[in-house]
């Protein structure tokens, strides 16, 4: 790989060499991120010659990937998601300019394809014939669908508290799944284990530095979608830590090129349930391992294996945090549906929550331009779906009882 130097360990600095199957540091078990050669990225590729591909996946960013030239691309087309910029929503919650990047369209229908395509990418380099993750349900079905099409067994560990849509996912797709009765961090270990005992490759996202690199590619296509000029803000829902990493370790590759000539500033958002890194931001004490409360399953992580990337970008990029209840989290993913016509799950419409709270809270400018990103689609949890909308008009089939039960509605019909 020309573009890559090394993988660097964010505790004690130790380089190691960027082989397919590395995971934390050998020295300090540190976690290890991957370290790029950006004179030569931008000797090879411009803005303009990426906005001209003609490849819409994650993988038309292939000079910024730690990926080998003849790796193929992974079968599934992953990335290049809808981006909409939302001017009723704007004005509603009193800002300039407001974006959405739906990420819910992907092949599994969230954001965590972008890394289990890398994760493939990585387990073909590595030679290996089976890949294993624990997750609380999106990493685990993007692994399993994205896995499955290219020809790879796996084993994912999942908490028992994961929706049935996910865990329906996984089974489609031929995964061996593991239901733990237990916490997410429990699953994790257990995950940690089996992979250890079989030589599994390993897609756990905190433990595998490339991961990081393929959740990357979603603030990649942020600032092409916009023109290479860069929003006030961007919001991610949090729960690991691995993905808020990836959107300011994207921004930063490119800003590190020249092509773009600012960074945004992240807007961390936590369900209040389950918030122990926004705690760390907030107060500015170490973070402690909080109870898993919150309906928004994909971020439910008491223990976030993450937080030192996350923390570290947050905190550079002088952005702010915000929790949200549960009940705003079930209220954006309503704003969503019937100002934008976007359905996300809990975990994936947590960002616009906290935009929303944020505005609430004079945390962020009249003036500001904002990004927000869905990061899964509703359709993972319809559960919460049908709490936060309703049910629907349930009558027989009889004209007089529909023009009562539109009465009962106001809708004033006759």
């Amino acid at each position: 790989m020309r573009n890559v130097i090394s993988a660097v360990c964010i505790k004690c600095g130790a380089e190691v060499a960027p082989e397919p199957g590395i995971t934390v540091c050998p020295n300090c078990g540190g976690i290890l991120d991957i370290k790029y050669d950006y004179k030569y990225i931008a000797s090879r590729v411009t803005a303009k010659e990426i906005s001209e591909r003609r490849d819409y996946s994650m993988w038309r960013y292939r000079e910024f990937l730690p990926v080998e030239e003849d790796t193929p691309n992974t079968p599934l087309r992953v990335g290049y998601s809808p981006f909409y910029e939302v001017p009723k929503l704007a004005e509603m919650l009193g800002i300039k300019k407001l974006w959405i990047k739906d990420d819910g369209i992907n092949p599994t229908a969230s954001l965590k394809d972008r890394a289990s395509a890398m994760a493939v990418a990585k387990a073909m380099e590595a030679k290996a014939d089976t890949i294993a993750c624990s997750s609380t349900g999106n990493a685990a079905s993007s692994l399993a669908g994205n896995a499955a099409a290219a020809g790879f067994k796996t084993y994912i560990f999942v908490p028992s508290r994961a929706p049935k849509g996910k865990v329906a996912q996984l089974m489609i797709f031929g995964a061996n799944v593991i239901s733990v009765e237990g916490t997410y961090e429990e699953t994790f270990k257990l995950s940690a284990e089996a992979i250890d005992r079989w030589g599994w490759y390993n897609r756990n996202a905190a433990i595998n530095p490339y991961l990081v690199e393929g959740k990357k590619t979603v603030s990649l296509e942020i600032a092409e979608q916009m023109g290479f000029n860069m929003p006030d803000y961007v919001a991610v829902s949090v729960g690991d830590g691995c993905t808020i990493a990836g959107v300011w370790k994207g921004f930063k590759d490119l800003y590190s090129t020249g092509m773009i000539d600012k960074l945004p500033k992240l807007i961390s958002v936590q369900a209040a349930g389950c918030c122990p890194l926004n705690t760390e931001l907030q107060t500015g004490k170490p973070w402690q391992p909080m109870e898993e409360n919150t309906i928004a399953d994909s971020i439910a992580v008491g223990v976030p294996r993450n937080a030192d990337k996350a923390l570290n970008a947050v905190r550079e990029s002088g952005g702010v945090a915000v929790n949200v209840t549960d009940e705003e989290i079930l209220g954006a993913m309503r704003l969503l549906g019937r100002t934008c016509g976007l359905f996300g799950e809990p975990a994936g419409v947590t960002g616009t929550a906290g935009i929303k709270k944020a505005c609430q809270l004079g945390l962020i400018p009249n003036d500001a331009t904002v990004v927000g990103i869905i990061s899964g689609n509703g359709l993972k949890d319809v559960n919460n779906a049908i709490k936060a909308a309703g049910e629907p008009i349930s009558i027989s089939p009889d004209m007089g009882l529909l023009l009562e039960a539109f009465d009962k509605k106001g809708f004033n019909l006759r």
